[in-house]
């Protein structure tokens, strides 16, 4: 695991934060209302029995196009990718998007999970009855878990999309705070939402695009997680062709960590950079982010 999200682990967790024993944040996490769904986007939402409890799963798109699995950033639900979700189903993708555990009918976690209960998660999304392999997209912390699944089931994934996607080089301490208080519902809203700005959104981008949707008991259980798995253990993905969408001014996942990647991976990693976008990226950039996956998709041998 990366030191940044180390020590982010210990300031959720175990830090002077301590948010899980906030009063307000139960509360405030039960009420947060998700975005609206794409007007157009048809979809319909199921829930799948695993032995780690029921998952709730958005599918959307024709039943029979080739499947994209979609995982969201740490804390944040599914909700976060209805933009993309709608232009690849309006593409003739299948797309399929869990819940983390602990928002919406995902039941939470009990023990002490690693990315390799998080990974078998999100196949779990997927139809027994389709064995093809997928494309697995993973925004933030969701590129670990993609990683993770691609590395155990190398015969399951066609390809990785990775949004922001971290890993080895750390974070600055400021933002490393920033990081932690965005989390922190207690504070004044105007008081968090400009640690909102300054972790995930690039100068001038609207942060109260993402007020709302955050779930503080949910990144604690991720990025704990996160620590218990070797970083080597998913680091480069098996041997899947990935494309990495690295937002030039993301400031929680450097641009290094996409270098470094392409640098080991060599002509399977491909990388594309996308300017006025922070870690949120979805939400910044949405048309550009839709406009690299769908044409990364389409290039991809049949």
């Amino acid at each position: 695991m990366s030191q940044a999200m180390t020590s982010a682990a210990r300031a959720l967790a175990v830090g002077g934060l301590a948010l899980a024993a906030l009063p307000a944040l139960a509360a405030a996490e039960a009420g947060a209302a998700p975005a609206p769904t794409t007007p157009a986007l048809r979809e319909t939402v199921r829930q799948v029995d695993t032995p780690r409890g029921a998952l709730e799963v958005i599918d959307s798109g024709p039943k029979g196009g080739p499947m994209v699995l979609l995982l969201p950033s740490l804390g944040r639900g599914a909700r976060d990718f209805d933009h993309l979700a709608g232009k690849l189903a309006a593409e003739g993708y299948r797309v399929l998007r869990p819940e983390p555990r602990g928002i919406g009918r995902s039941a939470p976690y009990t023990g002490s999970p690693t990315l390799v209960e998080l990974a078998e998660d999100a196949l779990a999304a997927v139809p027994k009855v389709r064995a093809e392999r997928l494309v697995v997209v993973g925004h933030a912390f969701g590129n670990r878990v993609a990683r993770t699944l691609a590395s155990r089931h190398p015969d399951r994934v066609r390809a990785l999309v990775l949004l922001a996607a971290g890993g080895k080089v750390r974070m600055e301490p400021d933002i490393e705070k920033a990081l932690v208080q965005s989390f922190n519902l207690s504070l004044p809203e105007a008081e968090r939402m400009k640690h909102v700005a300054t972790a995930f959104f690039a100068q001038g981008n609207d942060p109260y695009t993402w007020r709302d949707g955050w779930y503080a008991k949910v990144a604690e259980t991720q990025i704990a997680a996160t620590d218990r798995t070797p970083v080597d253990s998913w680091w480069t993905a098996g041997d899947a062709p990935i494309l990495v969408i690295q937002p030039l001014q993301d400031v929680l996942a450097p641009r290094e960590n996409a270098e470094r990647l392409k640098a080991e991976g060599g002509d399977r990693v491909t990388v594309v950079y996308v300017d006025r976008a922070g870690h949120a990226l979805l939400p910044e950039q949405p048309a550009a982010v839709a406009g690299h996956v769908l044409a990364y998709l389409g290039s991809l041998p049949r």
